[in-house]
């Protein structure tokens, strides 16, 4: 995107964004949402009013959005609202949904060896079972690194991808034998599971 693809508005929002240290993909997604205002507004948000804010809601009720989409726009436009444009009485027509939550599915011992088992190499086997195991996303396994794992208290030091902030998690002990039998050894110090680079199809 040019520089003059970019109107001042948008400019301005991502400005904002960069002096609260947003992630770029928060901030993509930010940018996201308001295009969509946008479009539905056919105008520059900054000419917004309040019954806009709620026909947007309408709109996206009606058109099947589900909660997670709902709960994109309503964390993006605050932020356009009340930060770049100033105007907090736009941001009250707005509110979280609530979606009652799933029981997940638990498998048996068995089930987790077995799936365990099917693991292709020594180095999946160990991403795995610490997924798993230390309940990380797939964002905090691909960058741990072997100064992370504290094998005397059987703990882990997980940089989480949001907010970055720094988390301690119990590491299961099954995972110390994955990880202390080669995984280090091929000096693999930058990240013990980093993701593949090469494009796939």
């Amino acid at each position: 995107m040019t520089d003059q693809a970019v109107s001042p508005l948008r400019r301005r929002m991502i400005e904002d964004m960069s002096i609260r240290k947003f992630a770029p993909k928060t901030q993509h997604d930010y940018v996201q949402r308001v295009k969509e205002f946008a479009a539905f507004l056919g105008r520059s948000p900054d000419a917004a009013k309040a019954e806009d804010v709620r026909g947007f809601r309408l709109h996206l009720a009606w058109c099947g959005a589900g909660t997670p989409k709902i709960n994109a726009a309503v964390s993006a436009l605050p932020f356009l609202f009340n930060v770049t444009l100033d105007r907090p009485d736009l941001a009250k027509q707005l509110a979280f949904m609530h979606e009652p939550r799933k029981v997940p599915v638990v498998l048996s011992p068995d089930e987790v060896a077995r799936f365990l088992e099917a693991a292709p190499s020594l180095k999946y086997k160990a991403a795995l079972s610490v997924a798993y195991g230390a309940g990380l996303r797939v964002s905090e396994v691909i960058s741990l690194k072997v100064s992370d794992v504290d094998s005397q208290r059987m703990m882990l030091r997980v940089e989480q991808a949001r907010a970055a902030k720094i988390a301690m998690r119990c590491f299961p002990r099954c995972c110390s034998i994955f990880c202390a039998s080669g995984i280090a050894s091929h000096g693999r110090r930058v990240g013990c599971f980093r993701a593949r680079t090469r494009p796939t199809r």
